[in-house]
């Protein structure tokens, strides 16, 4: 498979492209633009959560940490002194980081569920919802995200799969298959949690009519087409000015 500085610099670049073909489309303003391809690239390396000494998992497990410890802080540490709030918000982080962690991939296997489109669609509608509830963002925006989520997502599970072959010894690794599929059938019991978590998470997800009113806008695609290239091929007003000395030779000639 591929490692963690493929995956990251192939979310980063496909991001880049994605949120470039955003902004030209005129969706959404450029302020977002930066948010939307961060949530491409942490997309791009979702699928390795359940490897226990990965990078994507323990920046996972330290974020989650930080915010539930705060979440718990805000909600009940106010009660309590300053020593004793630093102890609730420390053994929180401490619990979800290293105790939670260690439940997670002790339930979870690598190239298992979490290596599943239905695992990016669980990440997609996780994505909405922070930005709905966490950001305070629209739907329309929210659920961009959660696409731009996906399709980092889903980049990876590519990538691991075109690795599976190994194109210089002419042969298929034996881990070629299992990089993208629809859910975990050798683990019934993990893909059936899935489901339901996916399901939950759309229970709880803002509604996607405001995302796909916008999507489906024919202003916006008639904008990206007229963007796609430079009008008369006017390459950074380069072309125009070779133009403009060709023809000035010519007239003298």
């Amino acid at each position: 498979m591929a490692n963690f500085a493929t995956h990251l610099a192939v979310g980063i670049i496909g991001s880049g492209a994605l949120a470039t073909l955003t902004l030209a489309s005129g969706m959404v303003p450029p302020a977002d633009i930066v948010t939307l391809a961060i949530a491409g690239s942490v997309g791009a390396i979702l699928p390795d959560i359940d490897l226990g000494n990965s990078r994507p998992s323990q920046l996972l497990f330290t974020g989650l940490g930080i915010v539930i410890a705060f979440a718990v802080l805000f909600n009940v540490g106010y009660k309590y002194s300053i020593a004793e709030m630093w102890l609730i918000w420390t053994a929180t982080f401490l619990a979800i980081r290293f105790g939670g962690a260690n439940i997670f991939h002790h339930l979870s296997h690598h190239r298992g569920i979490f290596h599943s489109l239905l695992a990016g669609l669980f990440f997609a509608a996780l994505t909405s919802i922070f930005y709905v509830r966490g950001l305070g963002h629209g739907s329309g925006l929210a659920w961009l995200a959660g696409a731009f989520v996906f399709v980092g997502f889903l980049s990876h599970l590519i990538l691991d799969e075109i690795y599976s072959v190994d194109v210089m010894n002419n042969k298929i690794k034996k881990s070629f298959g299992t990089a993208i599929k629809i859910a975990d059938f050798q683990h019934p019991g993990a893909s059936v949690a899935m489901a339901a978590a996916v399901a939950l998470a759309i229970w709880f997800a803002p509604p996607t009519n405001e995302f796909l009113s916008v999507v489906g806008t024919k202003p916006i695609w008639v904008a990206f087409q007229g963007k796609l290239l430079p009008h008369d091929f006017n390459w950074f007003g380069v072309t125009a000015g070779l133009q403009d000395v060709v023809m000035g030779w010519m007239k003298k000639g």
